[in-house]
């Protein structure tokens, strides 16, 4: 997994792609967030949900399962897996190739990164093209469940918008990349900030210890 983080700037850069680069990424960090609490919202409810499945599922006790149960999980993956993909982008999270681009430094290393978020924003493009006839052929002739005959666009109408969201962050990182390729001394914005292993040890250690003190003594 990658040891990155995304690079806030409290201010705009002097150079005017710096400038674009940032407006641009403040714009879309508000829907990446709310799409990764919605998902975060999502597996809260789905574990409650299992939980009263499994207690109104008992024989001796209420012997009610709760109906097209498996249709609703079903039909919750595309939020579990699919809306918070742009978010993880943005944080560099990402299964991505740490050992080999920790060898790379200044204007190769973001010429690196800009070559990677092409092919991410290519690809997605696809993707979105793909998933967004996935949904309307759905919505046309009104794909259900199987079970509980639950509608199925709902669900697959949030494939394309993921993808679409990632499109656009990929393409953040690409000028923000492409930025830093042109001149390495400037600030970084718009790009995945890459930590050294020992940076990312120390933080773990220091969030695990944070995590005993909230605990306090057992």
């Amino acid at each position: 997994m990658s040891g990155g983080s995304d690079h806030v700037l409290d201010h705009p850069p002097e150079d005017g792609l710096g400038r674009l680069v940032w407006r641009l990424d403040r714009i879309l960090r508000w829907p990446e967030d709310a799409l990764n609490f919605i998902a975060a919202l999502a597996i809260m409810f789905l574990m409650l949900m299992g939980v009263v499945q499994i207690v109104a599922g008992l024989r001796w006790l209420f012997n009610a399962p709760i109906f097209g149960y498996i249709d609703a999980i079903e039909l919750s993956m595309p939020i579990l897996a699919i809306l918070g993909i742009a978010y993880c982008q943005r944080m560099g999270v990402h299964i991505r190739m740490d050992i080999l681009i920790q060898n790379f430094s200044g204007r190769l290393l973001w010429l690196v990164e800009t070559f990677a978020a092409t092919c991410t924003f290519v690809i997605m493009i696809f993707l979105c093209f793909f998933a967004w006839n996935f949904f309307n052929d759905a919505f046309v002739i009104g794909d259900s469940t199987t079970d509980a005959e639950l509608p199925t666009w709902p669900s697959k109408i949030l494939v394309p918008i993921a993808f679409g969201l990632l499109v656009l962050r990929a393409f953040v990182q690409i000028l923000g990349a492409l930025r830093l390729a042109l001149n390495p001394d400037l600030a970084p914005v718009g790009v995945v900030v890459q930590k050294d292993i020992a940076e990312q040890a120390q933080e773990e250690i220091r969030e695990a210890m944070a995590g005993e003190r909230r605990e306090g003594p057992g």
